[in-house]
């Protein structure tokens, strides 16, 4: 459902209420389906958290 990339707002976090209204960008997906990225240093847990998706890009690195 969430690929890395995606622009993101959380509506809300459970047990962190100062995370509402935070927006970032997907940067990885463990293998808990959690979703890390740049709104801070927790992971959003789609089952328990209420996020949308703002924007989806596919994001490719050249190196």
């Amino acid at each position: 459902m969430y690929k890395i990339g995606d622009k993101i707002r959380i509506i809300s976090m459970k047990g962190e209420d100062h995370y509402n209204g935070r927006e970032g960008i997907i940067e990885y997906i463990d293998g808990l389906d959690q979703l890390h990225g740049t709104w801070g240093g927790l992971a959003i847990i789609p089952e328990e958290d209420l996020i949308e998706v703002i924007n989806s890009e596919v994001v490719e690195r050249v190196n």
